[in-house]
């Protein structure tokens, strides 16, 4: 199986890429195999190999008709575990996000890991009238913000290590975008339990945030008490990351977590 080696990153299998390429082609649209070679730069008989085993496997399917691919329902069924699962996190943290609004005044917020990335799954919005509001669905790197370091700081060392490989881009003039910043922040992070976004991701907003746990022990996610940055350090940011802490712990043992993160 052949690989690529690139000087900033892991061997690449080059097979998996086209393939990926290949379903990225066919989630568009409906594609002919010459169509598909063009869309990808692969040889026609490249292509067709590929998407044999797509086939096989359900992830691909081939319209009789019209000779065409399209995606198949293995993917929706991915698709859909990943989505129930989602959910679950989602109901075992919505009744504590609202506890957490209540007792803070600010917006509570739910967020999941995704690749490198942080994504908001669910908010408790604060009834004030300065508040921060997050779209459901925004992604948000993982090292710029509060749930994605609470996150990296609970993770193994590998996931920091694709992160620091892919470079920290600075969002603000408050990003961590050095090494040394990053990683001292985050032996902070574990120290306390918690992590804190000081308008590193937005200007004007601060944040706390502490990890949720899967079944393994596993960083999945964080919850999180955002607000202005005036207001949000007023309030002691130790006893609301405490309390932050309190609640995604409840929320881990939910879903199944028999231990805490190692501090």
């Amino acid at each position: 199986m052949a690989e690529t080696e690139s000087r900033s990153g892991p061997a690449l299998v080059q097979s998996v890429g086209r393939s990926l390429d290949l379903l990225e082609a066919v989630a568009s649209e409906e594609l002919g195999l010459v169509a598909l070679g063009e869309r990808t730069g692969l040889r026609p008989s490249t292509a067709y190999r590929l998407l044999t085993t797509l086939m096989e496997r359900g992830y691909v399917v081939r319209s009789a008709s019209t000779g065409r691919f399209r995606l198949g329902h293995k993917l929706v069924e991915l698709a859909a575990t990943a989505s129930r699962g989602s959910e679950r996190v989602l109901s075992a943290a919505q009744p504590h996000l609202q506890q957490l609004r209540d007792a803070t005044g600010e917006t509570a917020n739910l967020a999941v890991l995704d690749g490198l990335a942080i994504v908001y799954a669910g908010q408790a919005e604060s009834s004030r009238a300065v508040r921060l509001f997050t779209t459901i669905g925004r992604r948000v790197p993982l090292h710029a913000c509060a749930a994605g370091k609470a996150i990296l700081a609970f993770s193994p060392p590998s996931l920091l290590d694709q992160v620091l490989e892919k470079g920290l881009i600075r969002l603000t003039g408050h990003t961590l975008a050095t090494r040394r910043e990053l990683v001292d922040d985050l032996e902070a992070t574990r120290r306390r339990g918690f992590a804190i976004d000081r308008e590193e991701y937005e200007e004007g907003v601060v944040c706390v945030a502490a990890p949720i746990l899967g079944p393994g022990g596993e960083a999945i996610g964080a919850a999180s008490v955002s607000g202005p940055a005036p207001r949000v350090l007023e309030r002691d940011l130790d006893a609301t990351g405490d309390l932050v802490r309190t609640h995604t712990r409840q929320i881990s043992q939910e879903l199944g977590a028999l231990v805490e993160p190692a501090r």
